[in-house]
């Protein structure tokens, strides 16, 4: 029998019910405290590992579950539901190996993503420098090439899981003349000699889930951590970012669902003038539009993660647009959730301001929703 169209596949939906009930129970009670301490929960990768639901992307091949890119989406948008902070962790296991997936040899595949599998080691991603953010292709890092392999020098800034994850996709400058036709990829370990950490920045949110700079000084490696040919570096990045941008808004969706989830509990047994505030109709407008706003950025989310399974030659434009819209709506949600709380929701004893604290990255990181306007727009003019 085949699925009613918009509808999610049987397995999918499975997968959220797994999912939500997995967050409610295990992520749910931790998030203030993890937001409260900003440190990294250990406790919440070993049990996202536990349920296996740390790096649902890996192919069973390399001993993963065999996720989609649907599958990914739907796992970052339950557990953002609850903490955006522990949604940061898969999140940051499928943008440090989709390059790997994408451009690394089959031994490269073969050495990492098991690893990833099976919990015993987290990637990222280290593409951003202090004076290359929205500018990638003026990134400063240098590769040089040396007999026994290449050596690294230059600084990576806004970093997850900096200096908790073993291994780092580092992009870098291999031939300066070459333009971005000039940048290459690598896997630099975490206790390679020459690397080490800045202090963790001082986030508006998301805390618990650590950025840090990553410094690169001399730094050797083999000829067998080139991610792909010479050169294809800067072509992986944006080719991981078309699909990593689907769990972005993924994550944004979560974000904002849970804010409405919350908002939607208050005002029906908040009282005022002798009955529940949510019988005014100024405030049921206000949650009409969360709620039309969250659908939409559900469903142009669910649309780019199937054209991230098929690589539609649309996944580019379908990629940013629903990052930037998805992320745009979960700030709206957020603040309106705060507002529809009044005093309490601006106080850390309710919920709904670290989810607008929180949603706030989401319209910063991979790309800028200027950055990813300028995107579909030039799609758009092209036809």
């Amino acid at each position: 029998m085949t699925t009613p169209l918009f509808a999610l596949p049987e397995v999918h939906a499975e997968l959220r019910t797994v999912v939500r009930a997995f967050a409610e129970k295990v992520v749910t009670p931790r998030a203030a405290d993890i937001d409260s301490t900003d440190e990294f929960p250990r406790d919440m990768l070993e049990q996202l590992v536990s349920a296996d639901l740390h790096a649902v992307h890996i192919p069973e091949m390399y001993g993963g579950a065999g996720g989609d890119a649907l599958s990914a989406a739907l796992v970052m948008e339950e557990l953002a539901r609850s903490s955006a902070a522990v949604s940061s962790i898969p999140s940051s296991n499928i943008l440090g190996t989709i390059p790997l997936l994408l451009s690394g040899s089959e031994q490269m595949k073969q050495q990492y993503l098991p690893q990833v599998a099976n919990g015993s080691a987290l990637f990222t991603f280290a593409l951003s420098e202090p004076e290359a953010g929205s500018d990638v292709a003026a990134m400063s890092t240098r590769a040089v090439s040396v007999d026994d392999g290449w050596k690294l020098n230059g600084v990576k800034r806004w970093i997850t899981l900096a200096g908790v994850a073993d291994y780092y996709v580092v992009f870098a400058v291999t031939n300066p003349d070459a333009g971005s036709k000039g940048i290459s990829a690598f896997v630099v370990h975490v206790d390679d000699e020459g690397v080490s950490f800045g202090a963790p920045e001082r986030k508006m949110g998301l805390h618990g889930s650590p950025t840090r700079e990553v410094y690169l000084d001399s730094v050797r490696v083999g000829h067998d951590r080139l991610i792909g040919e010479p050169g294809s570096g800067l072509r992986t990045a944006f080719a991981t970012l078309d699909r990593t941008r689907v769990d972005i808004a993924a994550q944004a969706v979560g974000i904002a669902q849970g804010a409405l989830d919350y908002a939607l509990g208050y005002v029906t047994e908040r009282r005022q003038f002798g009955r529940p505030i949510a019988e005014f109709q100024g405030l049921q407008f206000m949650l009409a539009d969360m709620g039309m706003r969250l659908e939409a950025a559900r469903q142009l989310t669910y649309a780019a993660a199937g054209r991230a399974n098929r690589n539609d030659a649309d996944l580019t434009f379908f990629g940013a647009a629903a990052k930037c819209f998805a992320s745009d709506v979960a700030m709206q949600i957020t603040t309106d959730a705060v507002q529809l709380l009044g005093g309490y929701g601006y106080t850390r004893d309710y919920p709904v301001e670290r989810m607008m604290r929180d949603a706030k990255i989401t319209q910063i990181y991979e790309g800028t929703n200027q950055i990813q306007r300028v995107v579909f727009s030039r799609l758009l003019l092209q036809g």
